[in-house]
């Protein structure tokens, strides 16, 4: 059996595309896979942050053409790139086992961010970032940085800003672990809804692709960012608004916290939960969606 994955072109959506094909492989013997890499919206526009050019839908927007043209069958997405709504006729058939979901530090001297000098500049786009970064040190100067993880990283190593903050799962798929100052706790830098995890869309009527998913679907993460996108869809959040989520089982209670602010930065609140282990993940997003409301007040 041949299956066509739509991916886009950068080096860590590659790697880690590529990764979750082999383990498809693995568990579907005789089953070929084809890449076929897609430019989006997102990738073609990387002079504006993403608030300001619509939000991370455009980094879908033009894989999910494929899949409805058929041109693909299944795509692989950065689960946080994912709006909770998706295109009409496209699910989400997987998600497999999520990685370090945690926010990690870079700097240029080795300081963790406790000690990175006054009037440091950090570089990032992320609102989210952006405003519990100001919460810990509101004497940084907080910078606009995209691109790819490399021209982040050149642009620390010259100078051109003292630290970077990325996300601990792109650096371990890239295999660049090694180049982190610091992870940053949950309770510093909540995570973004689903960083860490993978979202595998394919279409509604899909059968075949949706057997073949099962088989590499993670029921612990697919509960935990199901109540992380519950809270998403709760505070109707996007790429204007500074909201993180972090679920993870606790014996066998979900711990759920999440963060929302104003735009820009003002009302900064927090919630918590710990619940009774949610028994399918319809559960879980409601369970994030009365946490999100609680949030929105």
């Amino acid at each position: 059996m041949k299956i066509v994955y739509a991916t886009r072109k950068s080096q860590l959506a590659l790697a880690q595309s590529r990764a979750f094909v082999r383990s498809l492989e693995q568990l579907s013997p005789g089953l070929e896979c084809v890449e076929l890499t897609v430019t989006t919206t997102g990738d073609r526009i990387q002079d504006r942050s993403l608030s300001d050019i619509g939000g991370k839908g455009l980094f879908v927007k033009e894989i999910e053409e494929a899949l409805l043209s058929a041109e693909a069958d299944i795509a692989v997405h950065s689960l946080k790139d994912v709006p909770p709504e998706l295109a009409a006729g496209l699910v989400l058939g997987c998600i497999p086992q999520r990685e370090d979901a945690r926010d990690v530090l870079v700097s240029r001297s080795g300081a963790p961010l406790a000690e990175l000098p006054r009037g440091a500049r950090v570089g990032t786009s992320s609102l989210r970032r952006r405003v519990q970064l100001a919460e810990q040190r509101p004497d940084l100067e907080i910078v606009p940085l995209r691109g790819n993880v490399d021209t982040r990283l050149r642009k620390c190593r010259e100078g051109e800003i003292e630290a970077i903050v990325l996300a601990a799962a792109g650096l371990a798929r890239l295999g660049m672990s090694d180049v982190a100052t610091e992870r940053l706790d949950p309770s510093v830098c909540l995570p973004a809804v689903g960083q860490g995890a993978l979202g595998i869309e394919q279409r509604a009527n899909d059968a075949t692709a949706a057997t073949l998913l099962a088989l590499a679907t993670d029921q612990d993460t697919l509960r935990s960012v199901s109540a992380e996108r519950g809270v998403m869809r709760a505070v109707e959040g996007n790429c204007q608004t500074p909201v993180a989520a972090y679920a993870v089982r606790d014996g066998e209670a979900l711990w759920l916290r999440a963060f929302l602010s104003e735009p820009d930065g003002s009302r900064p609140r927090r919630r918590e939960v710990r619940t009774p282990w949610p028994e399918n993940y319809e559960q879980a997003e409601r369970i994030g969606r009365d946490l999100g409301a609680e949030l929105r007040g």
